[in-house]
C-alpha cells in the first residue's frame, strides 16, 4: 500500500548530530512532499521549536500537522490545535515537591511554550530546551502562579548518572497517574497518561481518514516505540537506541549519514 504520511521524530532523527537538517534529508522529504505525501514531525518540543523546521521543509502551515509535546498536542502549523493532553496544578505542584525533597532539577511547560521551573540554579539542559525552543524561561514557583494554572508536561533534567539513578523512584511516585518516559540520556518526562505519540499519530490518522498501513515513522529513542507500534512502517535510524532497533520495520544509516533519505529511497521512491 501506498504511503500516504511520514511521521518524524525530531532530535537526533531529522537533525543530524550537531542539530542540523542535512541537505539529502531536506531534498527526499521535498520529493515526498511535492508527491503529496503529508510530513508530521512529532516531537517532544513546543511548537515554537517544531516551526522553524516546518518552515525549513517549506510545509505550508494551513496544510500540515505537527505532534509536540510528545504527543500531548496534536496542532496544525499554524497552531490549531486539534486535541490536547495535559497535567492539573496538582501534579506540578507534585513535581515541584519531589524535584525540592530529591535535589532535582526540573522544568515544565505551558501549552504556549513557555518553560517554567523554581529551580534558582537553572540546569544547563533548562536552558538549552529554551534556546532550542525559541521559548522564554521564568523561574516561578507554584506559588507565584495562578491556582488554575496548568501544564502540558514536566521534563526532570541533569546528567545521566544522575537521572539514572532517580529513575525508578520517579516512576514510582507519578508512574500510576501519569506517562513516564525517559526521552534522551538528560531528560525523563511526565506527561498525561494518555498522551504518547503513538496514540496522537492514531488520532490524527483517523481525521485524516488514513491506515497505519499508509504510514512510516521514524525516530530513535524510547518514546518513539509508540508510533512504531502503531504504523506500518517503522524505521529506526543507526544511532537508535537498541530497543528502537528492535522494535523496527527497517533498521536506516544514521542521522549523520543520511540515514532518511536512504530509507525513503528504498521504502518509499522505488
Amino acid at each position: 500500500m501506498a504511503i500516504k504520511l511520514i511521521a518524524l521524530d525530531i532530535d537526533d532523527t531529522l537533525l543530524n548530530s550537531h542539530g542540523f537538517m542535512l541537505q539529502s534529508t531536506r531534498d527526499s522529504l521535498s520529493q515526498a512532499l511535492a508527491a503529496g505525501i503529508k510530513v508530521v514531525l512529532c516531537s517532544g518540543r513546543p511548537l515554537a521549536g517544531v516551526r522553524p523546521f516546518l518552515n525549513e521543509l517549506a510545509i505550508r502551515p494551513d496544510q500540515q500537522y505537527a505532534i509536540t509535546y510528545n504527543g500531548s498536542i496534536i496542532e496544525s502549523g499554524n497552531g490549531h490545535i486539534i486535541a490536547e493532553l495535559g497535567l492539573t496544578n496538582e501534579i506540578y505542584r507534585q513535581v515541584d515537591i519531589y524535584a525540592h525533597n530529591y535535589r532535582l532539577q526540573y522544568n515544565v511547560l505551558d501549552r504556549n511554550s513557555v518553560i517554567y521551573t523554581s529551580n534558582q540554579d537553572v540546569n544547563r539542559m533548562t536552558v538549552v530546551q529554551a534556546w532550542e525552543n525559541q521559548a522564554g524561561l521564568l523561574i516561578r514557583k507554584p506559588d507565584d502562579l495562578p491556582a488554575e494554572f496548568s501544564i502540558v508536561k514536566a521534563v526532570f533534567v541533569g546528567e545521566t548518572t544522575v537521572l539514572d539513578q532517580h529513575e525508578a523512584g520517579i516512576r514510582m511516585e507519578f508512574g500510576a497517574n501519569t506517562y513516564v518516559v525517559r526521552t534522551a540520556a538528560n531528560f525523563l518526562e511526565i506527561m498525561n497518561q494518555q498522551a504518547n505519540k503513538g496514540r496522537a499519530l492514531a488520532k490524527l490518522a483517523e481525521s485524516l481518514s488514513l491506515n497505519p498501513a499508509e504510514i512510516l515513522v521514524f525516530g530513535d529513542e524510547r518514546n518513539d516505540l509508540p508510533m512504531f507500534d502503531y504504523a506500518g512502517q517503522a524505521v529506526a535510524m543507526g544511532n537508535a537506541t537498541a530497543a528502537v532497533k528492535q522494535h523496527a520495520t527497517y533498521v536506516t544509516a544514521s542521522n549523520d549519514e543520511d540515514g532518511i533519505a536512504k530509507a525513503l529511497t528504498k521504502l518509499v521512491f522505488n
